[in-house]
């Protein structure tokens, strides 16, 4: 994995990951972590640390930075089938959150 998609990875879990932990309820965060799962598995479990320090608190920004950088693994040979489901998963956990 070169460092652009590495980079990209880490920002997807790291957003992914806050969402979680700033869920308002035990299923959302059990949803987003699954999110955080399937990303680990697509990759083979060769991922980047989170780092969710100084990230804003704002789930709606969370939500849209993670989203975005999902959509942009499919620029580094992810299959465009696992990002489409991965962002699927990720809409369920934000209809949970938002519930």
């Amino acid at each position: 994995m070169f460092l652009p998609h590495a980079q990209t990875l880490a920002q997807a879990r790291s957003y992914v990951a806050a969402l979680a932990n700033c869920a308002p309820n035990i299923e959302a965060s059990s949803a987003y972590e699954r999110v955080l799962l399937e990303l680990d598995r697509v990759h083979n479990d060769e991922c980047p640390a989170l780092d969710t320090d100084d990230l804003t608190d704002d789930r709606d920004i969370l939500f849209a930075v993670a989203g975005s950088a999902i959509e942009e693994l499919e620029h580094f040979g992810v299959d465009a089938l696992s990002v489409e489901l991965i962002l699927a998963m990720l809409g369920d956990a934000r209809d949970l959150d938002i519930g």
